[in-house]
């Protein structure tokens, strides 16, 4: 079924020339209006003004360009972890990587694996791909729900790995639609988070892996997904941390410590269980969770004078 943008349609906030000219060359791949709750792992947030699915580079590249031409904001969305949208949407083109952006290739290089990644990954099925192969480096993305794209973006990590140590290069359209490659080293990986150029959209990323005997590999990915399910919440939408740990110290201690454990806020409550997330018990609303993430930075620095920085992606409008 083909989507038809009429002038009722479009969002007065976005120039209305280009929404329509992208739902004309995606069809039903464009969707006006997409609540974006649908697509976010804490099932919170507004519409977007156009939301697009994207399976090919040339696509994507259609899409970078149109936007740019047009003055639009550009978001792309991977998995929708890590992530809090706003409840008034997100302004502008939100992406959608799919198709080729799903796929892996495996090449050797001597004693080592190179697993190309499309973003569209989801980073823990790439690591049970790895250790079917007997290949080691990303045990610690076990249960890890974002994708490869959105890993790389963050520097995502867990239990001492991060995926800065396997990454050796980054393919992607910049913003002006031309597809580029990165090498690792240049990208100046730090704690949660990379140095992409200003709208640079990842579609693959290039990842060294070495071989290990499989047995090896499943006990330590068996290892992080028991931490995992011992010390995280199950069972309620959230959007993993919420705050990066202090340099020395963890997030998680200091809100416990500031007695915030099981606080809420309309239908949102910071976790009994670990105090560094947040779950929407049904219904929760952006504003519920910045609101309890408000408290936490204001009491914890009161507290210990430490100031909790966000390690949740707040976007959209507020």
């Amino acid at each position: 079924m083909r989507v038809h943008a009429h002038d009722a349609d479009l969002p007065r906030c976005a120039p209305a020339e280009g929404l329509r000219a992208l739902v004309a060359a995606l069809g039903a791949r464009a969707r006006l209006a997409e609540p974006l709750a649908r697509h976010t792992s804490f099932r919170i947030g507004g519409p977007a003004d156009l939301l697009v699915h994207v399976g090919t580079a040339a696509e994507l590249a259609l899409v970078v360009r149109t936007a740019t031409a047009h003055a639009l904001p550009l978001t792309v969305l991977g998995g929708g972890s890590n992530v809090l949208v706003g409840d008034g949407g997100i302004p502008g083109v939100v992406v959608k990587l799919t198709g080729v952006f799903r796929r892996v290739a495996w090449e050797a290089e001597g004693d080592v694996v190179v697993a190309r990644a499309g973003a569209a990954v989801q980073l823990g099925r790439l690591a049970r791909a790895a250790l079917a192969r007997g290949l080691a480096g990303l045990e610690y993305a076990e249960g890890i729900p974002g994708t490869v794209g959105g890993a790389l973006v963050m520097n995502a990590g867990a239990y001492g790995g991060e995926i800065a140590a396997a990454a050796s290069a980054v393919e992607g359209v910049d913003a002006h639609g031309a597809v580029r490659t990165l090498a690792g080293d240049a990208l100046a990986f730090a704690y949660r988070r990379a140095a992409l150029p200003r709208g640079f959209v990842v579609t693959a990323v290039h990842l060294r892996l070495c071989r290990e005997a499989p047995a090896v590999i499943a006990a330590r990915m068996a290892a992080a997904r028991a931490r995992r399910l011992e010390s995280q919440p199950q069972g309620r939408p959230n959007s993993g941390s919420m705050f990066k740990n202090p340099p020395g110290d963890y997030a998680g201690r200091l809100v416990e410590a500031a007695g915030l454990k099981g606080e809420r806020v309309g239908r949102a409550r910071i976790s009994e269980k670990h105090a560094n997330f947040i779950v929407n018990e049904g219904g929760a609303l952006a504003a519920d969770v910045k609101a309890l993430m408000d408290t936490a930075q204001r009491v914890v620095w009161e507290r210990s004078r430490v100031w909790l920085e966000p390690e949740v992606r707040l976007i959209g409008r507020w």
